[in-house]
């Protein structure tokens, strides 16, 4: 395998943050991201950008990293025992939306590089993202558009591609202890090394930049959808189940974490204000239980929406 080019990745993830932060600026009208460079050693770089209490956008975070060690943590090597031990360069950009009205939906996108050596010493490398949309009251017209974009990002790098990444991104969103979706989905993908290094980085490219597209008309069109307490209310309690994923689940948080990433950075995808409550259920009939019976169940939303 040849060795992974980090320079082009970085200059490119750097780019698209700014893109994103712009552009959700944009939708906002007011809100501005607090943007921050902390520099790391070897070479590393964490530029957190935050946006919080907007009039359309509650809390955003799109955060690049660039980070480097000796030895893998545990989260990156559980699939990739090879690799313990080993040395390793990532470069990434994380993002999480929470929009303050309940009718917009939430999202999260990633995507990274990394680079890393075997037991042996030889270098390996892979790319791994995707970005997913996490409703609270669904729109079919808002799921199609989702999955269309999400497509249109796979379909220059093969017939199965948006397929396989769509069933993938449905297994990994998922809590198992619930039993149900985070969202409804979008394209997951991991380990991806297809076709060599530089079609690899031009499908990264492809989906960071289907993110926009993907995204800014669905919140902007329900950024004035009115809505009353029981909205609220019920969106407060599906960010839970947000909550319950990213700190039970999600490898990129372990990763962070393990890594000895800056904590606010990493739990910066966490809503600003979320509920609990005890054992409860939607009253059948209402648009609460329509999330649950029509949008969370994986479907194919291009073919029987």
């Amino acid at each position: 395998m040849e060795p992974a080019d980090i320079a082009p990745v970085r200059s490119y993830l750097l780019d698209l943050q700014e893109r994103i932060c712009a552009a959700l600026e944009a939708v906002d009208g007011e809100a501005r991201f607090d943007r921050r460079e902390l520099p790391g050693e070897r070479g590393g770089l964490a530029r957190p950008q935050v946006l919080s209490g907007g009039t359309v956008i509650e809390h955003a975070a799109v955060n690049f990293s660039h980070t480097s060690g000796a030895r893998l943590p545990v989260a990156a090597t559980v699939r990739k025992p090879e690799l313990t031990g080993g040395a390793f360069e990532a470069v990434s950009v994380s993002l999480i939306v929470h929009p303050r009205n309940p009718y917009a939906p939430t999202t999260h996108a990633n995507l990274r590089l990394f680079s890393a050596l075997t037991t042996e010493g030889k270098p390996v490398w892979w790319f791994g993202g995707g970005f997913d949309l996490t409703p609270y009251y669904g729109f079919d017209e808002d799921a199609v558009h989702w999955h269309k974009a999400a497509r249109s990002a796979c379909e220059p790098f093969g017939e199965d591609v948006h397929a396989r990444l769509k069933s993938a991104c449905d297994e990994y969103f998922f809590l198992p202890h619930r039993g149900e979706a985070r969202g409804i989905g979008g394209i997951f993908f991991d380990d991806w090394t297809q076709d060599g290094f530089e079609r690899s980085f031009d499908f990264l490219r492809s989906v960071g930049d289907h993110f926009l597209p993907a995204y800014r008309p669905i919140v902007e069109r329900r950024l004035e959808t009115p809505y009353g307490a029981r909205e609220r209310d019920f969106q407060l309690y599906r960010r839970g189940r947000y909550v319950e994923f990213n700190l039970v689940y999600d490898r990129g948080t372990r990763f962070g974490l393990q890594a000895g990433g800056r904590t606010e950075s990493i739990l910066a995808s966490l809503p600003p204000e979320v509920n609990w409550r005890y054992d409860w259920t939607p009253e059948a009939g209402t648009p609460e239980a329509e999330l649950y019976e029509r949008f969370l169940p994986p479907r194919d939303w291009l073919t029987d929406a």
